[in-house]
């Protein structure tokens, strides 16, 4: 549904002012390979929190506590 919509965008950008959605359509893919080293460290923090999270509560479940 979402690689429907972006085409349907990018069909009315063309039509609209087609040499940015040429541009739009050269760049994409260097955004893309931009934005995955941030993608990485956006998982690593995650882990980190549920990490840093399951310490935290260890003591409640170890005494039986068993939450909503």
């Amino acid at each position: 549904m979402n690689l429907l919509l972006a085409l349907l965008l990018w069909a009315i950008l063309l039509a609209l002012c087609w040499p940015i959605a040429l541009l739009l359509l050269v760049l994409w893919p260097i955004l893309w390979l931009l934005s995955i080293p941030f993608k990485i460290v956006g998982v690593a923090m995650r882990a980190v929190l549920a990490l840093i999270s399951t310490i935290l509560f260890l003591p409640a479940k170890l005494l039986g506590y068993r939450g909503p």
